[in-house]
């Protein structure tokens, strides 16, 4: 394969670069749609599709690997492709990957997060990031001794994008939580105030785009009118305050913290294509306070305007480094 790719470059079109890929039916669909690849062919990009079913080692050539294939055999075939082409990005690790598909392992990264800053004095106002309280529920663990504060978000453990990975619930009480039992192991995450407002910020190496969502409303904890447990789907019935509803006047992140963040985030979880939820902590008497409450590997970034010259300026760079690396080698 390095013979293939080295005898290409000397006789060929280097200008063009190959992204293999291996993904899911749905995926390709929703992202190699045809204003992508069109937008990327104009760009110099092309999409090769890997037979999963065929040795990864004898297709391509190729100038990275994009995948979002989960099994062993998969992830035997990329360790045993990038030990003959380490000159090749596999993007992205999985063993990286598997860390956003357990939500305990999935915030680790940012425990220790440095966010770069280009001045001292512009230093001294970033934002403090941080995650919510949250513990681990199994089925043998007594719930009156878990040290949460009401309500909590109950979340499979599981983040694996299935249906079941994203069947959340809002629990006001213990006996809330007796009635998740036998949903067992979940993580509980404590449910902290942010406006009703939820920043999803897209990361494709460099690339970062941060938009607002709408999100659950702020509860007073002191008024006891709910059930006792309410799935996320129910929960955007309530009715909410007109302040709640006009979610469109609240502030966006500065753009130099969410890229100081995303940028932090990518090198501590060791991975390029992923999007993470940001809320701002609507507890906080001083200071400003934001919190990741969720990682998600390879988004929708179908979603986002002009998301095709995200993505193609990605693969761009990704190559581009790849390629500056063997030359300096």
């Amino acid at each position: 394969m390095a013979e293939e790719r080295e005898n290409e470059n000397k006789n060929g079109d280097t200008t063009r670069i190959s992204v293999g890929y291996a993904l899911p039916p749905k995926k390709v669909d929703s992202i190699l749609n045809p204003s992508l690849l069109t937008y990327a062919k104009s760009h110099a990009v092309d999409f090769i599709p890997i037979d999963v079913n065929q040795p990864l080692i004898h297709q391509g050539p190729f100038d990275c690997v994009l995948h979002k294939i989960y099994d062993d055999d998969w992830s035997n075939q990329l360790l045993d492709f990038a030990s003959k082409n380490p000159s090749i990005p596999i993007i992205d690790s999985p063993t990286a990957i598997q860390r956003l598909h357990d939500r305990i392992s999935m915030l680790e990264a940012v425990e220790n997060l440095v966010i770069p800053s280009s001045t001292e004095e512009t230093a001294a106002m970033v934002p403090s990031v941080g995650i919510p309280k949250q513990v681990l529920l199994r089925d043998e663990d007594e719930i009156e001794n878990l040290g949460l504060k009401f309500p909590v978000i109950a979340k499979p453990l599981v983040a694996n994008g299935s249906i079941k990975s994203h069947q959340m619930s809002l629990v006001f009480n213990s006996n809330g939580l007796k009635k998740l039992k036998n949903q067992t192991p979940i993580v509980l995450q404590e449910f902290v105030n942010h406006g009703g407002v939820l920043f999803k910020v897209y990361v494709a190496g460099k690339n970062v785009r941060c938009v607002q969502r709408k999100s659950l409303p702020d509860f007073d904890v002191t008024v006891d009118h709910f059930e006792d447990v309410m799935p996320f789907s129910q929960i955007s019935n309530l009715p909410t305050s007109e302040k709640q509803q006009l979610v469109d006047n609240v502030a966006m992140p500065p753009m130099e913290f969410v890229n100081g963040l995303a940028s932090a985030l990518r090198e501590g979880a060791q991975l390029n294509l992923f999007n993470f939820d940001l809320i701002r902590d609507g507890s906080e008497s001083s200071g400003v306070k934001y919190l990741i409450i969720d990682i998600n590997y390879f988004p929708g970034y179908a979603k986002l305007p002009e998301f095709e010259a995200m993505l193609t300026d990605f693969f761009l760079d990704v190559v581009s480094s790849s390629r500056s690396g063997v030359e300096k080698a």
